[in-house]
């Protein structure tokens, strides 16, 4: 496989901790720029830190002296020291939006993290494990932002990361009419952590601005179809939410009800789960778990501790499936937010795309 030389735009925040962790020492990408907002532009990566780094493992050693640049001012410098770049800054939507827009037109890919561009009709929102086919939907984003290879792809919110991977091969298998899935989701998820945010310590927030939007809708359009040059939001099946803050540090815990159209056997659901294997899985992608789905006979799993970090974090796992008086059927699921769910789900994402040889063109 080529190298690619990769920037990290939003470096300072914690999802931009989080892919510069995972960067380091990646077999495909190596880290050649960093960017930030102009308050750190100018610094050095330790120094525009500021002691807020959040992570468990140190910042690397090969980027603590490297130059932050201005994300938005030094956008033309950027592209040109990158192959393509990851984006998790924290500005309006509408900033983003542009941002974003500014990079694929100068021919600077851009697989983003943020909330911006997902409702774009013709920028894939991508699992690699579920709808790989909606890259193809890149080419007609290239013609209208009339560029040879820049483009966006972005990741879904991290909140249904933990439950459409399990829904995923049973809706295909079996058909699934309704959906109640109420999350329960780290403080991580915010950009926070207990120092930063002590309010969270011994308490239960019921609310998560915009995240219930989010987690009922994305899914409509990473089941959808392509065409036309867009992509098509899916009809069904039907998705209520509630998603809660809870005081965990990392891992979203999702409780899930569901009805099929064709009602399943146990034994079928845990059978579809054991089995399936998405595009990361078939060609070995380097972030890719060798099994996307854990399916635990425990009653008492997955538990956070215990199973967030299941394969590097970027497995999904699930748990205490059983009937259920108002569904058809009810379990448990986990994942990693900001591994599965946030910046090592946009390194598969990248991979899969390197794979496919959209960061050739």
């Amino acid at each position: 496989m080529q190298k690619y030389n990769v920037g990290i735009i939003g470096a300072t925040g914690m999802v931009g901790q989080r892919f510069a962790l995972l960067l380091d020492g990646h077999p495909w990408f190596k880290v050649t720029v960093l960017a930030a907002s102009a308050k750190s532009a100018g610094k050095t990566y330790l120094e525009a830190l500021g002691g807020r780094w959040a992570m468990d493992s140190p910042v690397p050693k090969d980027m603590e002296s490297m130059t932050v640049y201005d994300a938005a001012r030094d956008i033309e410098k950027i592209s040109g020291m990158a192959d393509f770049v990851f984006c998790a800054v924290d500005m309006k939507k509408e900033d983003i939006k542009k941002l974003e827009e500014d990079y694929a037109r100068l021919d600077c890919p851009v697989i983003s993290n943020n909330s911006a561009h997902r409702g774009t009709a013709d920028v894939p929102m991508i699992i690699p494990e579920i709808n790989p086919e909606h890259s193809q939907v890149i080419e007609h984003q290239r013609k209208r932002l009339a560029v040879r290879r820049g483009f966006i792809a972005v990741k879904s919110n991290c909140s249904l990361q933990s439950y459409i991977p399990a829904l995923h091969p049973l809706k295909a298998e079996f058909g699934i009419k309704s959906v109640l899935a109420c999350t329960y989701q780290a403080i991580s998820g915010a950009g926070k952590t207990f120092g930063t945010w002590p309010e969270m310590n011994d308490n239960v927030i019921p609310f998560i601005g915009g995240e219930e939007e989010k987690s009922e809708q994305e899914p409509l359009k990473i089941w959808g179809q392509l065409q036309d040059g867009r992509i098509i939001n899916a009809q069904s099946p039907l998705i209520t939410t509630q998603c809660i803050r809870v005081p965990v540090s990392d891992g979203h815990l999702a409780a899930v009800f569901v009805d099929f159209d064709s009602k399943p056997t146990k034994e079928q659901i845990i059978e579809a789960w054991n089995d399936f294997k998405g595009y990361p899985q078939l060609k070995n992608l380097p972030s890719a778990p060798k099994r996307f789905l854990h399916y635990y006979e425990e009653d008492n799993r997955p538990q956070i501790k215990l199973d967030r970090n299941a394969e590097n974090g970027m497995a999904v796992s699930v748990g205490r499936l059983r009937e259920d008086s108002c569904f058809d059927y009810k379990f448990v699921c986990l994942s990693h937010n900001t591994l599965r769910g946030a910046a090592g789900g946009a390194v598969l994402m990248a991979e899969m795309l390197a794979d496919m040889g959209y960061m050739d063109a």
